[in-house]
């Protein structure tokens, strides 16, 4: 059984808009650290967003001003708002639960959850 399970990829236009979800077990949700990591073709896996209980969110450098990730504690389900769009944005996108490590560490950790991921692609 999935316990992370993202939605609302797909394509887009360059300059266009789609938001992800990740609904998660409140188990995992209530006491974990929630991220999205991206893997492009050629690239290794970086940190888009992260968002902790509380607190304030962090972005990627390439993102700072186009994503918003904001997490809904009462559904168990974080968000990725992707707005400007670009073909640099193409990657598939994975919902991250983290109770323990660092946020700005893209790879698994001991404990992590991670979802099977959403393709993103932007294209004209």
């Amino acid at each position: 059984q999935e316990q992370l399970v993202e939605s609302g990829g797909g394509l887009v236009q360059p300059g266009g808009s789609l938001r992800l979800s990740c609904a998660a077990s409140g188990s995992i949700f209530s006491s974990a650290a929630m991220a999205w990591y991206r893997l492009a073709p050629g690239k290794q896996r970086e940190l888009v967003a992260g968002i902790p209980t509380t607190g304030s969110p962090v972005y990627g450098d390439s993102v700072k001003g186009r994503f918003t990730i904001s997490r809904d504690n009462a559904k168990n389900t974080v968000y990725l708002q992707m707005n400007s769009l670009r073909p640099e944005d193409t990657a598939v996108y994975y919902c991250v639960a983290r109770s323990n490590g660092l946020l700005s560490t893209p790879r698994m950790l001991p404990g992590d959850y991670w979802g099977l991921g959403t393709q993103v692609t932007v294209s004209s």
